[in-house]
């Protein structure tokens, strides 16, 4: 007898997973002052570590006692002034318009929309590159090393996230690696279809090392049929 794949998990009713956002500290976001206001001066007031984020956190006071949360640069630590503002300098943890970054500069959260407190670029280690700035337009450099258009009103934290050696080190047992992505509430294990019985999957067959059927599933496939790649671009390796 059959049993459902994966994939149809979640038509029957319960969820894949369970994001347990109320052990959140919060969510990062720079300050809601307008982007024409005059320049604040913030004081990072604690570091912390949050579940639902791999790069550490830090807690910044303004001086309209407006309090945020940010992801932290690499060179910063508590006690220290960030500014947020037109006229902000371009030092690591402050919060700058794109239009006044100097071409070069590394940055991290950046905003798709001016005032959506920052979207792109948030992952430990990660960083941005402003290649090129025109009048109407900032060009930016992704860590995946595509590049971006943004508006020049977008804001941005200046530097390099911390936590960048998070993954070099190994997991050592299976175990470590369970508890770690039900913190990070991610789907986890996912077994290859290939690995599977035939009853639990159509590529599931008992050598493992071929596939039984075409990675590309056809467009009129059945619910139970439509597993792998489903109407892809392309495929195979890229030149």
């Amino acid at each position: 007898m059959g049993k459902n794949l994966i994939q149809q998990a979640r038509g029957r009713g319960s969820p894949r997973y369970v994001c347990k956002s109320f052990r959140h500290k919060g969510s990062i976001h720079h300050n809601k002052t307008g982007k024409d206001a005059q320049t604040l001066k913030g004081k990072i007031i604690d570091i912390f570590h949050c579940q639902g984020h791999s790069a550490p956190l830090m807690k910044v006071k303004y001086d309209d006692n407006q309090e945020c949360i940010l992801a932290a640069c690499e060179g910063v630590r508590v006690g220290d002034e960030i500014y947020s503002g037109v006229e902000a300098p371009s030092s690591p943890g402050c919060t700058v318009l794109l239009k006044n970054i100097p071409e070069g500069t590394l940055i991290y959260n950046i905003e798709i929309k001016p005032g959506d407190g920052g979207k792109i670029c948030r992952t430990s280690g990660t960083f941005a590159r402003v290649t090129a700035k025109l009048p109407d337009r900032i060009i930016v450099q992704l860590p995946s090393k595509k590049e971006k258009e943004f508006i020049p009103d977008c804001r941005a934290n200046v530097g390099r996230i911390a936590g960048g050696g998070r993954l070099d080190k190994p997991f050592y047992k299976a175990g470590t690696r369970y508890h770690k992505m039900r913190a990070h509430t991610k789907l986890y294990p996912q077994v290859s279809g290939n690995s599977q019985n035939a009853v639990d999957h159509p590529y599931g067959k008992s050598r493992s090392s071929k596939k039984g059927k075409p990675t590309i599933a056809p467009k009129n496939a059945p619910p139970g049929r439509k597993v792998g790649k489903i109407a892809p671009r392309r495929t195979g390796h890229k030149n």
